[in-house]
């Protein structure tokens, strides 16, 4: 028993230090933001996609190159716009004629990190093509699916204040979305250190990796393994539940979401050195992972309420079971 539990232990201190090492490695060209550097990585490490919302000139693009550089994984970006064609996505079938028959040419999303810019500017049809890589990780073309590599993630950003010449994505595709998080403009000395260090955005594309693809397919294995306590799945579903009867709130958390924030959890907790999940890890990533998934009432939208003043109210209304450790 006793090796076991020293097992155990050396494994969530090796998680916990590649974990420390692929953020570090990050933060050193995106200043002062490590609270987002955290969760792309959590997302990356819980099988996820990521929504960055923001406005223009804030990092979104250097932190999707900066975390494809990290874990030596090929990058593409596709810049979305009103005539870009699902075909400029998934990749097209084209006519070989030396050989007499059609040949696949991939799409920029058979890359790792896969940066979907401005995702809201094309047209739903061509949104719509993100939504079977981003849910079963696979394209199917001409009636031939096509597996995607592994590790695999979608960071899209969107911008939202200019509404003028965007598609909303719908509720399906956002709920595809793990996380939705916004970067934000930095403090004060972190904006005085990127005066100071004005080419970070070309460095994140030279970084030097700090860990393999391998390692990063053993950190999502191992996150799988994470123990939840049968409590605090309760804990999760009476969340779920009580958005559901929320007076603010016209569609509620779906399984899907629950699920997600489960996975999420289960990551926190190893990058953070236990094997087990705590209350406190739902309620850090209950904002990120559960508040784009809501659709508020007309009369809430009027009134000003968002979805994070929801979120923290059923933090607040549900009550938290005791921590439980196995």
């Amino acid at each position: 028993m006793a090796t076991t539990t020293q097992t155990s232990t050396a494994g969530v201190d090796r998680f916990a230090d590649l974990h420390q090492a692929l953020t570090a490695n990050m933060a050193s060209v995106i200043h002062g933001k490590s609270e987002a550097v955290d969760l792309v990585v959590l997302c990356l490490i819980a099988e996820g996609h990521l929504l960055v919302e923001d406005v223009p000139g804030v990092g979104k693009t250097t932190l999707a190159k900066a975390l494809a550089q990290s874990i030596d994984v090929p990058f593409g970006r596709i810049q979305f716009t009103p005539d870009l064609l699902p075909t400029d996505v998934v990749g097209v079938s084209v006519w070989d004629r030396s050989n007499n028959r059609f040949e696949y040419r991939p799409g920029p999303v058979f890359n790792g990190i896969v940066l979907a810019d401005e995702v809201n500017r094309a047209s739903p049809k061509t949104q719509s093509a993100l939504l079977e890589a981003m849910a079963e990780r696979q394209v199917t073309v001409d009636g031939l699916t096509h597996k995607l590599p592994s590790p695999f993630m979608v960071v899209a950003t969107q911008n939202p204040t200019d509404h003028e010449g965007t598609y909303p994505l719908p509720e399906s595709q956002l709920d595809r979305f793990l996380m939705r998080i916004s970067v934000g403009y930095p403090g004060r000395d972190a904006e005085i250190a990127i005066l100071q260090d004005p080419d970070a955005g070309a460095v994140a594309g030279r970084l030097d990796p700090v860990l393999a693809i391998s390692q990063v397919n053993g950190l999502i294995a191992a996150a799988r393994t994470v123990h939840l306590a049968p409590a605090l799945q309760g804990y999760l579903v009476d969340l779920a539940d009580a958005s559901r009867h929320h007076p603010s709130v016209s569609i509620g958390i779906s399984p899907r979401a629950t699920l997600a924030l489960q996975r999420a959890c289960r990551a926190r907790a190893a990058s953070r050195g236990r094997s087990y999940v705590v209350p406190d890890d739902v309620k850090e990533l209950a904002e990120p992972v559960l508040a784009h998934r809501l659709r508020l009432t007309p009369e809430a939208n009027v009134g000003g309420t968002r979805s994070a003043e929801v979120i923290a109210d059923l933090l607040a209304r549900v009550p938290v079971p005791a921590a439980e450790q196995p």
